[in-house]
């Protein structure tokens, strides 16, 4: 069995996750303004990974997907974040370990998930309660064509007026089941269509087996990782009670030489996961070459490489957190902190507010690893950039990043 130690993976997971030197990652880092080459750019990210995951919070002044792409693609305009589902781009949105925008030739491997959701004991169960609803908003859709998610309240073809949120959750489900699609979105507001609307016939044509899909997702997955357990491939996807058939699944994939197993030496033990072999390779270049950049970056906590806390802590020895759902007092860092990369370490975490109409981004709070004395250089580089990616003008109250 190949085996890794903890700074190779961490270098290598950076180095797959497109933030490090551009020559090692595969992936640009400038995409100016919001024309044709910084949206290649944007999608080439989203190929990476297999997915961008989205997120409504905006208080930083930017969502998480927006965030994902400012900390990879110097000069990106931050509209890019939020409309890249258009008519015609290779996306579509579906449920990856959460909602995301996912690359389009993926969309025949998530059918096994579409089937789950049709027979499952909630989204099932509702369609099945709701055939009245179900007819009349497809007819609607059908007749009317696109819907937007806050006009979903309306008059129906029955003569009443539809429940808005019981109309929000059938379409929702519809969504899921594969009889909606997501057009675009628009200020992050939805608007459903008919599938043959907007994927191509021979996207919606073509459904993959369940094996097929497994290796297909799995080894996406650790496209974007570099190394990664078996837990942190199935968690990728939401990969739930296919224990056995994603064993099956690697075991086949090793057979054909597409993945290698690899242990991950902690310096108190090893972890077993999984590497391709050219990413085993990359990963013993990448021991040969100066450290990365220290300047720091923001990251999204929804981040491809820190939506696992199980492994960042691995990895980086940092404790990922999020506060949102906790009562003020109970938070010890914030309600959206920003963990702050610096070359290949997490030595901060930020806390932002964005004041839009006074074009303001305030730091309401910085908190920094122990026995990283670049801290708050990087983190200082890192909130000027970002402030200035945003259009802000960034709150200089420098006590904000004292300890």
């Amino acid at each position: 069995m190949e085996s890794l130690d903890r700074p190779a993976a961490r270098r290598l997971a950076l180095a797959r996750a497109g933030l490090l030197n551009p020559s090692w990652t595969g992936l640009g880092r400038r995409a100016a303004g919001a024309g044709i080459r910084a949206r290649s750019a944007c999608l080439e990210l989203v190929d990476r990974f297999g997915y961008l995951q989205l997120d409504t919070v905006s208080i930083a002044g930017a969502r998480s997907h927006s965030l994902v792409l400012l900390s990879r693609l110097q000069g990106l305009d931050p509209v890019m974040g939020e409309c890249l589902l258009q008519p015609g781009e290779p996306l579509f949105e579906y449920w990856g370990h959460a909602a995301s925008w996912i690359p389009l030739e993926l969309y025949p491997h998530f059918e096994f998930r579409r089937r789950a959701y049709r027979g499952n004991h909630w989204t099932g169960a509702l369609l099945a309660r709701e055939p009245k609803m179900v007819r009349e908003l497809l007819g609607r859709i059908r007749a009317e064509g696109p819907l937007r998610s806050v006009d979903l309240e309306g008059k129906s073809g029955g003569g009443g007026w539809w429940d808005f949120k019981a109309t929000k959750r059938v379409a929702n489900a519809l969504w899921s089941v594969g009889d909606l699609a997501i057009r675009e979105r628009s200020r992050f507001q939805r608007t459903y269509d008919l599938p043959d609307r907007v994927l191509p016939a021979n996207v919606i044509g073509t459904a993959a087996t369940l094996d097929e899909s497994l290796r297909k997702l799995l080894r996406r997955a650790l496209d974007g990782h570099g190394w990664a357990t078996t837990s942190t491939l199935a968690r990728t996807w939401n990969l739930r009670n296919l224990r056995r058939e994603i064993a099956t699944a690697l075991a086949e994939m090793q057979e054909a030489d597409e993945v290698l197993p690899c242990r991950l030496d902690t310096g108190k033990g090893s972890v077993s996961g999984w590497i391709r072999g050219d990413d085993l390779e990359l990963s013993q270049r990448l021991r040969r070459v100066r450290p990365p950049d220290p300047r720091g970056v923001l990251l999204s906590p929804f981040d491809p490489v820190l939506w696992d806390r199980d492994r960042v802590d691995l990895l980086f020895g940092f404790h990922q957190i999020l506060e949102i759902f906790k009562p003020e007092p109970a938070r010890r860092y914030g309600y959206f902190c920003l963990p702050v990369l610096a070359g290949e370490h997490l030595v901060a975490r930020v806390d932002l507010k964005a004041h839009r109409r006074q074009s303001r981004l305030e730091i309401i709070a910085a908190h920094f690893e122990p026995d990283r004395p670049n801290a708050k250089t990087a983190t200082r580089d890192a909130l000027e950039r970002y402030s200035h990616a945003l259009e802000m003008e960034l709150d200089h109250a420098r006590h904000h990043l004292s300890r």
